[in-house]
């Protein structure tokens, strides 16, 4: 009975704290980090204990399955390039820089721990920013290539985090990490492409709406039990089994059943991504006093956390501006823009001929 009052304690903070939030102007993930953040020093309030293993089967897979359907497919190839160089490039960059920092500042950790601390930090989470950019009216590119790199860069950053955790309990190799990597990603691939067509087929014989929401509310689990079966990626799947059944809708489901998805997607989205924030906030506290409690002082503590953040700041600054570079002096390949069309990309580079299509750059969100 406790821990049901505590869920229903935790959906409706979420809920009050979320609406407030927006009806203020304020970015919802912030105010409720800083609002768990306080409660948990609150007397009475009870303390979550989050298993990572809830949060990689249970939280994760919907939430990238519900931001994958609602991202554009064409808008994903259109700017692939950009996406694996954040998704991937700069997930690494960042795992490796942060992970020699944190080496450096505790040598006692070993470097394969302080890589794993890397990863874990790496990948940023693109709710917040890409609210903040399609408020203040940056370019559609850039939101989408944000969106983009949110769905894979989790794919990048748990693969590190698997292979440093391999390391710090035997040999790996380079050559192995690199094996493991590609492993990761064709597993998540084949599981991704397997179980789409296999819910396309099925979701095409469903006219029931009601059905067809069931389907598509066990559709992320399938797809990331599936990959990790064949040691695959299932986060990676997952997002490949959302972009192609979300690109489909409109053949495979009826209009009311685009609807009755879109609304129940909507809902838990609201209901887990808010509540993954209130639940860092409020354990703040505990992670604080364990630390605490630990053979480092509470200074040595705070100047380890904030020389982890600033070489988690600047490696990603140091990243994007070094691609930058690269699309504007690099190979004549990369500064052409991608969002040029294929045959406009050919006349400058000489091979058609005739008048270019209407597509260049997009417009402002």
């Amino acid at each position: 009975m406790t821990e049901a009052l505590e869920i229903l304690a935790l959906v409706c903070a979420v809920a009050v704290v979320a609406a407030s939030a927006r009806r203020l102007g304020l970015s919802a993930p912030l105010v409720l980090v800083v609002v768990g953040i306080l409660a948990s020093y609150v007397p009475g309030v009870p303390e979550y204990h989050l298993d990572p293993e809830v949060v990689l089967l249970g939280f994760l897979p919907p939430l990238l399955y519900a931001a994958a359907i609602r991202t554009t497919l064409v808008d994903v190839r259109t700017n692939t390039q950009a996406i694996g160089i954040l998704a991937v490039g700069a997930v690494a960059f960042t795992t490796v820089g942060v992970g020699l920092v944190a080496w450096w500042v505790i040598p006692d950790i070993g470097i394969a721990a302080a890589l794993a601390l890397g990863a874990v930090v790496s990948p940023p989470d693109a709710v917040a920013a890409t609210t903040i950019a399609r408020k203040v009216g940056m370019p559609r590119r850039i939101v989408s290539i944000l969106e983009g790199e949110s769905l894979l860069n989790d794919a990048t950053a748990l693969v590190a985090l698997r292979m440093s955790a391999l390391a710090i309990t035997s040999t790996v190799s380079v050559f192995g990490v690199v094996g493991n990597f590609f492993l990761a990603a064709g597993g998540g691939i084949v599981a991704g492409l397997v179980v789409s067509a296999a819910l396309a087929a099925a979701r095409n014989r469903v006219q029931d709406p009601v059905l067809d929401t069931t389907l598509s509310l066990v559709a992320p689990f399938i797809a990331y039990l599936a990959a990790e079966a064949v040691k695959g990626s299932g986060v990676l799947s997952v997002v490949i089994v959302g972009l192609i059944l979300g690109h489909k809708s409109p053949a495979l489901q009826s209009a009311s059943s685009r609807l009755a998805e879109q609304t129940n997607w909507r809902t838990i989205t609201f209901v887990l991504e808010n509540a993954v924030f209130l639940l860092i906030g409020l354990q703040v506290s505990q992670v604080v006093r364990d630390a605490v409690d630990g053979s480092l002082s509470a200074g040595r503590l705070a100047v380890i956390c904030t020389l982890v953040l600033l070489a988690t700041l600047l490696t990603r600054i140091a990243w994007v501006f070094a691609a930058t570079a690269a699309y504007r002096f690099g190979p004549r390949r990369m500064r052409i823009p991608a969002s040029i069309g294929v045959r406009a990309r050919r006349e400058r580079e000489g091979v058609a001929n005739g008048p270019s299509p209407a597509v260049a750059w997009p417009r402002m969100a």
